[in-house]
């Protein structure tokens, strides 16, 4: 069975997309962007996976790849087309290449046009492929730049998307209108550039006029893609690592929320402050409170932030974990870094036998 998910960056709009072996638990991952590496090395963890290689589409010109701090967090290959000439990858693939993750595989596209680097990776059943910036959903990457060939572009369409089987799903590297996805029948009847009786001449006049503005991050994001992502000197790009924060063993969900473990909580009460973000019928209730908690209601936790001392982390706990999860969002919003949330809350303290106040024998 195929595990697949689409993930998205707002800021750029790009797609990652995750595909896994539910066999070996292999995985791959299309099109990683540096700001959410730690989102998609969360969500790979939580769903069991190891991470085999980081592929790209082409060198990127709107984002910085995630590549390199994948690697450097889980170890992972990085594979991307030789045509691109960038430096820093394990594996430089080329027209006819398979990329492995267990009893599954993505067959290599050679599609330039967009740039001289781009290449399609199509699921071994046929059933998806992953476009990039090739075909977009009812339109196409650009070609006013960055070794752009429109001539290129259409025929890589012509001859090696529209040759999918029609029902072939078609994955792009963007779309700024939040459509996800599209198929090769629907591209082939209703794009706009590239579909119906469009010729080449046609194509290529479309997009010899299309007077669009440079890319924003074109002049940072290249020269860092053209290094997989490995960080540079450019104004922009983001410096270090995935560093996780010092102050305790912690994990990031693929929610967006840190969690440190009760074990570790219970050994560092000194070295933390514990706010406790239950009703006070709950604090004085038959499950008790952690020792030196500090209670303040979700409610009031906002309002109250600023009250709180900034000298220690802070666990944000509550009776299951849920309200101490939106509680550690509130405290970042409200400027305060080194929060942590305590999965499974006061039950789970309990259930673990670990020493609280009050509360039922």
């Amino acid at each position: 069975m195929l595990v697949f998910r689409q993930l998205f960056d707002p800021t750029s709009s790009t797609y990652t997309y995750l595909l896994g072996c539910s066999t070996s638990g292999e995985a791959v991952l299309v099109d990683p962007v540096f700001e959410q590496a730690r989102r998609d090395a969360a969500l790979i963890a939580e769903l069991g996976l190891k991470l085999q290689w980081t592929l790209e589409t082409h060198v990127h010109a709107d984002h910085v790849t995630g590549a390199w701090l994948l690697k450097q967090k889980l170890g992972s290959g990085i594979a991307l087309a030789a045509a691109s000439d960038a430096s820093g990858a394990d594996r430089l693939l080329a027209d006819g290449d398979r990329v492995t993750f267990g009893r599954r595989s993505l067959e290599v596209r050679a599609t330039p046009g967009h740039t001289n680097g781009c290449v399609t990776y199509v699921l071994d059943d046929e059933s998806m492929a992953f476009t990039g910036d090739c075909i977009l959903i009812r339109g196409s990457g650009r070609t006013d730049f960055q070794q752009g060939d429109p001539r290129a572009l259409y025929r890589s369409v012509r001859s090696r998307i529209f040759s999918l089987p029609e029902t072939c799903l078609l994955y792009p590297a963007h779309d700024y209108r939040g459509l996800t996805a599209t198929s090769v029948a629907e591209e082939k009847k209703f794009n706009p550039r590239l579909g119906g009786e469009v010729g080449e001449g046609d194509y290529v006049g479309y997009m010899k006029n299309l007077d669009l503005p440079h890319p924003k991050k074109i002049d940072e994001a290249v020269p860092a893609n053209l290094r997989c992502g490995q960080p540079g000197n450019e104004a922009g790009v983001p410096p270090g690592t995935m560093e996780d924060p010092h102050w305790a063993p912690l994990r990031f969900t693929f929610g967006g929320v840190w969690e440190v473990e009760p074990h570790w909580l219970e050994e560092n009460l000194a070295k933390v402050r514990v706010v406790d973000v239950r009703e006070p019928n709950e604090f004085t209730g038959p499950l008790g409170h952690i020792r030196g908690a500090t209670l303040v209601p979700l409610g009031e936790l906002a309002a109250r932030a600023p009250e709180l001392p900034k000298d220690k982390p802070i666990v944000a706990v509550c009776r299951a974990g849920s309200r101490s999860a939106h509680a550690t969002a509130i405290l970042q919003k409200a400027g305060i870094a080194d929060v942590a949330n305590l999965p499974g809350g006061m039950l789970r303290w309990r259930a673990e036998g670990r020493s609280v106040e009050g509360g039922a024998l």
